[in-house]
């Protein structure tokens, strides 16, 4: 609750404490390639953005991109025509971590629809009222 009335000198004169928002490091156990991921996402969040909570949500959103980036080069390598089976189970592969992806990126709102409320969503659409859209 707030006090009532004018604050005291000695209220005023005493500085809130500041909590720095920390941007965390990478883990050991990642990759060269896995490590600059992590950095790339961090540095492009707001400080604070990721809770030691959702760190290993983090790394290993980072792991799933460096095996993504894996099987593409595996399938612009691949040539259907000689090795179809290979093909579509590097594809089949490739579905997966981009699934898993995506599926880390919404639970750590990193992607576009999940930093919007659906009411902002329609304002930022050009729907003028505001209204309700589900």
């Amino acid at each position: 609750m707030r006090q009532r009335g004018r604050r005291s000198a000695a209220s005023l004169s005493v500085a809130p404490p500041s909590i720095e928002a920390r941007r965390p490091p990478p883990p050991a156990s990642l990759t060269a390639p896995q490590a600059k991921t992590w950095g790339e996402i961090v540095g492009s969040t707001p400080a604070g953005w990721f809770s030691v909570v959702q760190e290993p949500l983090l790394a290993a959103y980072c792991r799933h991109v460096s095996a993504a980036d894996e099987l593409a080069r595996m399938i612009d390598k691949c040539k259907p025509d000689e090795d179809f089976g290979r093909y579509d189970t590097l594809l089949r592969m490739r579905e997966r971590e981009t699934k898993a992806l995506s599926s880390l990126a919404t639970r750590m709102r990193l992607t576009q629809q999940s930093q919007m409320h659906p009411r902002t969503a329609a304002r930022a659409m050009g729907d003028g009222e505001g209204g309700r859209t589900l």
